[in-house]
């Protein structure tokens, strides 16, 4: 078996590239693959917004049917996987925080509109809920997302699980506290 080569090597290879070269070879992975190109949207041109509408997209099918479907599918794990995948395509602090707080409206909308889910979707929701307050929180970007936070927290008022309670604390540690 012989070993692939790692990103030493790679470096080397390109090295030997003219600067023509290397600009082809960029401009053809542009081409070629959608996460390249999003990339290069997002940190060269600084508009994400395109980018950002395509992963919330992914979020919110996930929790709030579309089409012909009737039912939503609540696939945390990819709703979870799509906000890491925007994630690592952009540079937008608030993109970030805003899909975070997309899957979590995303998810309180699906439970009022179908009634009490099962514990795990819960824990999930107030996981995200809790991750977005404190990226929030850390980033300075509280005077931007804090209608947002709170009226999930205000959605929730009455559902099952502790769900409310949870999501009420979490906001009161992270935002009624930086007040």
């Amino acid at each position: 078996m012989t070993k692939k080569p790692g990103l030493t090597e790679l470096k080397k290879q390109l090295r030997k590239k003219s600067q023509n070269e290397l600009v082809e070879e960029v401009a053809h992975l542009y081409k070629k693959f959608s996460n390249v190109k999003a990339f290069y949207q997002a940190s060269f041109f600084n508009d994400d917004s395109a980018v950002l509408e395509k992963y919330k997209k992914i979020v919110r099918d996930e929790y709030i049917p579309t089409g012909r479907r009737q039912f939503p599918r609540m696939r945390a794990s990819v709703a979870r996987k799509a906000i890491s995948d925007y994630k690592k395509i952009s540079c937008s602090d608030p993109g970030i925080a805003d899909i975070m707080l997309t899957f979590v409206e995303s998810g309180v909308w699906c439970a009022k509109e179908y009634g009490d889910i099962d514990e795990p979707f819960y824990c999930s929701m107030e996981s995200m809920y809790e991750s977005a307050a404190k990226f929030i929180t850390k980033e300075n970007l509280l005077n931007d997302f804090k209608d947002r936070l709170l009226a999930i927290v205000e959605d929730t008022d009455k559902m099952g699980w502790g769900f409310h309670d949870t999501l009420s604390d979490t906001y009161e540690f992270y935002i009624d506290s930086t007040d």
